[in-house]
């Protein structure tokens, strides 16, 4: 008899023991996988997979010489300096670059950088790319870097939601702090074409309707007003275009026999806008007609 109820105890907490497994592993499938990072990677260039959970090194970030960029001096000049004192180990500001499509911001970031580089080597910080559908992540993801030896600037091209309650509260995270405050060693760099960082779903309603959404979403606004250092960025006038270009034809030793000026302005009447990234297309199609290559 004995032996048959230590048998049957036995079968039970096996059971229990599978069970327990079971819903373990139920708990846990599909979860992130915690961000890692090689502290002893030599780059000073990553984009994080978030998938993987991991920071994919880069080994050189493509941007122009930040002398290049042209019409945008303030906002060149202000996040400069902030990066300097960054990098320096004093007081900085998270930046949020906002504006007019195709003028920079996500370029000035780049290049701005690899002014750092250029003056401080090594010991430049590191650029960390996050994609704006991964930034839920970013809590685990500061947790990485706020025990890494090095600085790092925290970068989000085209900062947006589709997932406002939960990616808001990343962001704070990152902007303010939690408890514990964000890491001193990260600093956070986001553009937008919004000054308000609207969800898209809202952006998408205010431009449909002509409605100002953003007036019923404060928090939204108020999450914006938690970056310290605003950029604008604004469409660029025919002086400012047409000496972008001549930087660029400058650069590349670019030299047509024919009135670039005048066909520079009818291609960016093709496309409706004058900006940088119309300025950059007309000189690859220049130096293609030219039977030259450009590139960073």
């Amino acid at each position: 008899m004995g032996l048959q109820v230590a048998g049957e105890q036995e079968d039970t907490d096996k059971a229990l023991i599978e069970a327990i497994e079971a819903l373990t592993a139920a708990l846990t499938e599909g979860q992130s996988p915690s961000p890692s990072f090689d502290a002893g990677n030599p780059a000073q260039a990553f984009v994080f997979d978030a998938g993987a959970a991991i920071l994919k090194p880069i080994s050189k970030v493509s941007a122009p010489d930040i002398a290049l960029l042209s019409g945008i001096d303030r906002a060149k000049n202000a996040l400069v300096e902030n990066s300097r004192r960054f990098a320096a180990g004093f007081s900085a500001n998270n930046a949020l670059l906002w504006g007019a499509r195709g003028m920079g911001k996500s370029t000035l970031v780049k290049s701005a950088h690899n002014c750092l580089i250029d003056d401080l080597g090594e010991a430049a910080p590191s650029l960390v790319e996050i994609h704006r559908e991964d930034i839920a992540a970013l809590p685990a993801l500061l947790f990485v870097l706020g025990a890494a030896s090095r600085r790092f600037i925290l970068f989000c091209d085209d900062l947006s939601f589709s997932r406002a309650d939960q990616d808001f509260k990343a962001l704070k995270s990152v902007l303010e702090g939690g408890l514990e405050g964000r890491p001193e060693n990260v600093i956070f760099y986001a553009t937008s074409n919004r000054r308000h960082l609207l969800p898209r779903s809202a952006a998408d309603q205010e431009q449909a309707s002509g409605l100002h959404a953003s007036e019923a979403m404060d928090e939204t606004i108020a999450l914006s007003d938690r970056f310290g250092l605003w950029l604008g960025f604004h469409a660029a006038s025919q002086a400012d275009y047409l000496q972008i270009i001549e930087g660029y034809m400058q650069e590349f030793d670019l030299m047509p026999e024919f009135d670039w000026q005048q066909e520079a302005l009818e291609w960016s009447k093709t496309r409706g806008n004058r900006s940088g990234r119309t300025a950059w297309q007309y000189i690859c199609n220049l130096a293609g007609t030219l039977g030259q290559n450009v590139q960073f």
